[in-house]
């Protein structure tokens, strides 16, 4: 059985609801990504040097990342020389192979969120401004809730001009409460006051909103230093989970965010904004293999429900879907 079969079995066990949201939030990838590699195909009667030379620009040219395409380079020659192939468009198939390895060959328990089944969780949300943290909080809110969780927000982002009222507006439309202090106040007593209230209500979750700091301020870095503490101090083992948020849109600017991100604080994970924006969500391949670090959300879409849990196969699925559809067709 090829593997386009194997990847269309196995997507057919998902929701179909959730299959069609990859699909159509990496419809500009696609198009961009898939039309190149079909072109490709086309072109090249057999697999040699310069085949492989432009399917490295072309996976560059996605926002892949050097690295990365390097390593995926070499793991299609050796798939290739392994298995003989001959022929351009049996590659396409190994390449979508290679990809869903890339993304699953480390445990893939990290990339589900760290919900505590006992006790309060507290999950805490980092990145500059303007790559859409606030908006993701909410919808994570609204999926959280629709699960059956209770859920308090924390407004700890108080130096940005209207970023407790726009977190006040997304806990009005999900239906969550919002602590928050005034406009400069302290960020780490606004979440001390949100942990006493969480624990209070006997809250299930608890989603603390930061000041979009940019990589260079040290002071907004000791100031979310200073907020992790307080929430380590209050509640043993948390936060459960350090979520940085990235602009698919920016491309590699995403990736330098997150190293810098990493080394200031431990980030348990990425989320992913506006990827149905973007020809480039080959950086979601990037980060996850050059940084180590779990993709465990991402934006598909500007409704409430357009954040999911990032599936590996149907993020393939997503990039391919032509492909697969039209091998199924013709076998």
């Amino acid at each position: 059985m090829s593997f386009f079969k194997k990847l269309k079995e196995k997507i057919a066990q998902k929701t179909d609801a959730v299959t069609e949201k990859f699909k159509e939030g990496l419809s500009k990838t696609r198009n961009s990504f898939a039309e190149k590699v079909n072109d490709l195909v086309a072109r090249y009667r057999k697999v040699d040097e310069e085949f492989f030379e432009e399917l490295e620009e072309i996976l560059i040219s996605a926002d892949v990342g050097v690295t990365t395409v390097m390593d995926l380079i070499d793991m299609l020659k050796t798939e290739v020389k392994k298995r003989n192939i001959q022929d351009p468009k049996a590659v396409q198939a190994v390449i979508s192979e290679k990809l869903v390895e890339l993304f699953t060959n480390d445990d893939q328990t990290t990339a589900k969120l760290n919900i505590q089944p006992d006790g309060l969780t507290v999950i805490l949300f980092v990145g500059v401004n303007g790559v859409g943290k606030t908006t993701t909080i909410g919808k994570l809110a609204h999926k959280l809730k629709n699960e059956g969780k209770t859920v308090l927000l924390a407004a700890g982002d108080t130096f940005r001009a209207g970023a407790i009222e726009q977190l006040e507006v997304w806990g009005e439309r999900v239906g969550v409460d919002v602590i928050k202090h005034s406009e400069g106040s302290d960020p780490a007593a606004v979440i001390y006051d949100a942990i006493q209230a969480a624990k209070s209500r006997k809250v299930d979750i608890l989603i603390c909103d930061t000041a979009g700091r940019l990589q260079n301020k040290v002071n907004l870095m000791k100031e979310l230093e200073k907020v992790k503490r307080v929430i380590e101090r209050e509640v043993p083992g948390a936060p459960h989970e350090v979520l940085l948020v990235l602009d698919a849109t920016t491309g590699q600017n995403a990736m330098s965010q997150a190293k810098q991100f990493g080394e200031a604080t431990n980030v348990t994970g990425i989320v992913l904004t506006k990827l149905d924006g973007t020809a480039k969500g080959g950086i979601v391949l990037a980060i996850r293999h050059e940084l180590k670090t779990p993709v465990k959300l991402v934006g598909l879409g500007e409704k409430m429900e357009d954040l999911e849990e990032f599936d590996p196969e149907q993020f393939v699925y997503g990039l391919f879907a032509e492909m697969i559809d039209k091998e199924e067709v013709e076998s």
